[in-house]
């Protein structure tokens, strides 16, 4: 349904932030997700611009309002366009709809000989059916304003995701032997004279996988791949094969499939890797990275230390700090309480779904949040944890939401944090309830009483 008037677009309602933008229609349903480093500018495009494409001519007729969600970086706007466009699916996106689109992890799997893997989230609703896998991906062009998705990325997105499923070990133009621990034989030797674990594969999986990331740019987490492939390498093979393929006569696996490095070592190479990657922060990654360069130098190996040395340019570019998509099974709500309102923002599963804004009763003081949290609390779901900025009494609180027949169960977190990730996460609800209280008002009016995603619980 077309809006009987154009929208009228006023470009001091909009900050030149980094944020991800909501187009609907008339009616309220969700047209577009968009993302840009200025969000003013990028939405000044659409209406100030002649657009050859009729897609783009057609979108900018049906809008009837234009939603904010506001970010910390461009990294964070990525991910959370990443997000909210396979949350929804609106129809006038064609990129990253599918569910093995976007933005991957690299996962260290919990096989008994674990194998590095690209990793695409299931960022669906618990039970969700699955979607219609429409779509390409590439993601949206940063310059303005986008043809709908039909263009490549920005210059940190990721290519084609069919080429991103090659092969983790592909070569990279060495062809260096090995010169890994090894048994002593040869790569002729027969298969049969080695102890292999081919077996011991096809028993269920008994660790938990590990997951490192999410990367925003795709070189940059195919980079990391390499470094892991070149230094330790672990089997990037989905089926442990019966004899050792290529990538282990070009140096860039152990041979674990023939026996040609035992369990054991295979193991301590996992350790490495582990702590590597799930040890610390980037620059402890990166102090790692160079501590091994040094060492390589000493033993006079040249080739692998210029090696690192590569990896650690291209590494040192990592994207910045990113806090709208983590990996944890925790359900969190972030509610920031103002004088008039509170903002509340959805993180499922480390994955920020939803900001809502919701006005506060008048007249109760310092018990108005208590009360909001009582009252909302008592009629929807539950999460595990409320992150707050202010709770007048959070022992009554959670007492007035313990339900019948809940026995045992834990009761429900309360926390107010003062510093740290759940602090940012604080944080990033305060800013976007300050933008539309404040000089983003006119154009958040009509959203403001609905909730960001409000379309989509219907």
């Amino acid at each position: 349904m077309e809006p009987s008037a154009p929208f009228a677009f006023k470009a001091g309602d909009y900050p030149e932030k980094p944020g991800c933008y909501l187009m609907r229609d008339a009616s309220g349903r969700l047209l577009y997700v968009g993302k840009s480093k200025k969000l003013r500018s990028r939405l000044r495009s659409y209406f100030t611009t002649r657009h050859a494409r009729k897609r783009l001519r057609e979108l900018v007729a049906q809008i009837a309002s234009i939603e904010i969600i506001l970010v910390n970086n461009e990294t964070e706007s990525l991910l959370l366009e990443n997000n909210l466009i396979k949350i929804h699916k609106p129809p006038y996106n064609r990129a990253l709809k599918r569910d093995n689109s976007g933005y991957a992890y690299l996962e260290l799997t919990g096989e008994r000989i674990p194998r590095l893997a690209v990793h695409f989230r299931d960022r669906r609703e618990p039970g969700q059916a699955a979607g219609d896998g429409a779509g390409t991906a590439a993601a949206g062009a940063d310059a303005a304003p986008p043809a709908v998705n039909d263009a490549a990325g920005d210059a940190g997105a990721p290519p084609n995701e069919k080429a991103e499923h090659a092969a983790p070990g592909k070569p990279a133009g060495r062809t260096r032997a090995s010169g890994k621990r090894g048994t002593g034989a040869a790569s002729g030797t027969p298969a049969g004279k080695r102890d292999k674990p081919a077996e011991a594969e096809r028993q269920p999986a008994q660790a938990e996988p590990k997951r490192f990331g999410p990367f925003a740019s795709a070189r940059f987490r195919n980079e990391l791949l390499e470094f892991l492939t070149d230094h330790y390498k672990l089997r990037s093979c989905a089926t442990l094969p019966k004899r050792a393929c290529l990538l282990y006569h070009i140096g860039r696996c152990s041979g674990i499939c023939e026996g040609h490095i035992s369990e054991a070592e295979y193991a301590k190479d996992v350790k490495q890797v582990t702590e590597l990657l799930f040890g610390g922060s980037k620059d402890a990654l990166l102090a790692r990275m160079y501590a091994q360069m040094a060492e390589y130098a000493e033993q006079l190996k040249f080739e692998k230390a210029q090696n690192m040395l590569e990896h650690i340019r291209n590494l040192e570019k990592t994207p910045e700090r990113q806090i709208v998509d983590r990996e944890t099974n925790v359900n969190q709500e972030v509610l920031y309480f103002g004088s008039e309102g509170v903002m509340i923002a959805k993180v499922q599963q480390g994955m920020l779904r939803d900001f809502q804004l919701h006005e506060l009763e008048r007249g109760y003081g310092e018990t108005a949040c208590d009360r909001f949290l009582v009252q909302r609390y008592r009629a929807e779901t539950k999460p595990d944890e409320l992150i707050v900025n202010r709770v007048a009494d959070p022992a009554a609180v959670r007492r007035a939401l313990r339900r019948p027949g809940e026995g045992q169960a834990p009761p429900l977190q309360i926390t107010q944090p003062k510093r740290g990730l759940k602090h940012a996460l604080l944080q990033l609800c305060k800013e976007n309830y300050e933008y539309r209280k404040g000089a983003g008002q006119h154009a958040a009016d009509s959203v403001s009483k609905r909730g960001t995603c409000s379309g989509c619980e219907q």
